[in-house]
């Protein structure tokens, strides 16, 4: 991210507003003393030295005090508000971004996208020539029933998102809107595809990195994990299994769904639990028209902030986590630069289980700047006798080591909500911001005539409380597909 210098850029700014300033008053002082003097033009040196004087530290108490002001803001020792937001990045360098990918193909079906240099949408009004930093998209798409809807979800995800956040925001605000955002373009992407007619669906583990945060939105079965400094990891997705997820049978048999397992001759079941029609093991992901629309797009959403001891994400399709544990892969590749990392993992995946199914792998290193970028080797084997001396020697220190990191690995939760009710996801937020207005639809964002906006809370018997007067509003499209996910009607398509 472009730095402000708030020496170089204070300096001249300062520079050029006194020596104007300073000019101007001269010129004023001239002729006020000519006028004195009956327009001779002379005026005596001393008073010349005398008014300059006074006419700077008038400059500098008032006027030019300002302009130091509005520098320093902009230099990251301001006030909070607009100024503040670039001050607080500027203050608090970025974290440098390393990354890797690998993967083996089995079906074609696993897509994965990589974007470090998207432009974050305009933060400042009060400021317009302050540096817009980038923010990085990593994200796994891990497609069933053909590859269309990963390779529709890759191409459109992003813009869906973007599309759905308002206009005008400072940065701690974009970030604090990002969930409702992701919601609605996961939402609006499903519905599109939908639109086409055809009968794949994804996966989709899509993540946003904004300096020290991380905001993990997904649906299925592919997974986010931490490897925070210190050896902590933590999961930053749910499995959207209906196996595994109880909460989730319970949702798609309300909503009138059938979850059972796969039946054969004799009456026999066999398999994980799969909903029916259609017989996906997942109880979220984006297409799948032909399984139900109880099987919804309302991503689980995740964001958390590192501490400026950085951290690793270990993004991967399934094809890594039914082989390996959480635990497992981030321990597998500790040590190895990010490149070697990826590949690392979906070795040990493959040395575990096989290629069973395609296996897809991100590793991305969030480093603190300035730090050396030398990860270090894996240990090396030693003889019984070495290691124990080694050892012995090193028990003071690691431990020291340990308690250091654990002290600095801290990472903050800023939110997370799972729920598949879109008036509990895309109402108004806590500070009472929405993610649209009376005449744009919160998901499509179409315009809508006034009399057309329906609030997504009118007559939702899953939410707490109705308040269908309020935002955010939905077109008469995205309020059928709200019914639909909410059991209110059937899905509109059956296979036979």
């Amino acid at each position: 991210m472009p730095r402000l210098d708030p020496i170089g850029n204070g300096s001249r700014g300062r520079g050029m507003s006194s020596s104007s300033g300073s000019s101007s008053a001269a010129a004023h002082h001239q002729q006020h003393y000519r006028h004195q003097t009956g327009g001779s033009g002379l005026v005596p040196l001393a008073a010349l030295i005398k008014e300059e004087a006074r006419t700077e530290r008038h400059s500098v108490a008032s006027g030019e005090s300002r302009i130091s002001a509005r520098d320093e803001d902009a230099a990251g020792v301001g006030n909070s508000g607009v100024g503040g937001e670039v001050a607080a990045e500027t203050r608090l360098e970025r974290p440098l971004l390393r990354y890797g990918c690998a993967a083996q193909c089995k079906k074609g079906e696993d897509f994965f996208l990589l974007r470090t240099d998207c432009p974050r949408p305009a933060i400042s009004v009060s400021f317009p020539d302050s540096p817009h930093p980038t923010f990085a998209v990593f994200a796994v798409l891990d497609g069933h029933n053909g590859n269309a809807a990963a390779i529709y979800t890759r191409d459109n995800l992003l813009n869906h998102v973007l599309s759905a956040m308002p206009r005008g925001l400072s940065r701690d605000e974009w970030l604090h809107m990002l969930p409702i955002a992701l919601v609605a373009g996961f939402v609006k992407t499903d519905k599109e595809f939908q639109s086409k007619g055809q009968t794949s669906g994804t996966t989709a583990t899509f993540v946003i990195i904004d300096g020290w945060t991380i905001t993990v939105a997904s649906v299925g079965d592919s997974r986010c994990i931490l490897d925070a400094q210190g050896g902590a990891v933590s999961l930053l997705t749910v499995d959207h299994r209906l196996e595994e997820n109880i909460e989730e049978r319970e949702r798609v048999t309300a909503s009138g769904g059938e979850v059972g397992r796969l039946s054969v001759v004799g009456g026999a079941e066999i398999g994980p639990l799969r909903c029916w029609p259609g017989g996906l093991c997942l109880s979220r992901s984006i297409g799948d028209i032909d399984v139900g629309e109880f099987i919804v797009p309302v991503p689980y959403v995740k964001q958390v902030k590192l501490s400026n001891a950085g951290g690793r994400l270990i993004i991967a399709s399934d094809g890594i986590w039914d082989a390996l544990s959480s635990e497992a892969a981030a321990k597998s590749c500790r040590g190895l630069p990010a490149e070697l990392a990826a590949k690392q993992v979906v070795k040990e995946a493959l040395r575990t289980r096989g290629l069973k199914d395609d296996t897809t792998c991100i590793v991305v290193d969030i480093i603190p700047p300035g730090q050396t970028i030398q990860p270090l080797s894996p240990p090396k084997k030693m003889s019984k006798l070495k290691s124990l001396i080694f050892r012995k020697k090193a028990k003071d220190p690691s431990q020291k080591l340990t308690k250091q990191h654990s002290a600095v690995g801290i990472v903050e939760e800023i939110f997370e909500e799972g729920s598949a009710m879109l008036s509990e996801r895309l109402g108004p937020h806590s500070d009472g911001r929405r993610t649209s207005s009376l005449f744009t639809c919160a998901i499509c964002q179409l315009d809508l005539e006034p009399s057309e906006g329906i609030s997504v809370h009118a007559g939702s018997i899953f939410s707490s409380s109705s308040r269908p007067w309020e935002g955010p509003f939905l077109c008469s499209d995205c309020r059928d597909k709200k019914d639909a996910m909410e059991g209110k009607r059937p899905s509109g398509v059956k296979v036979l």
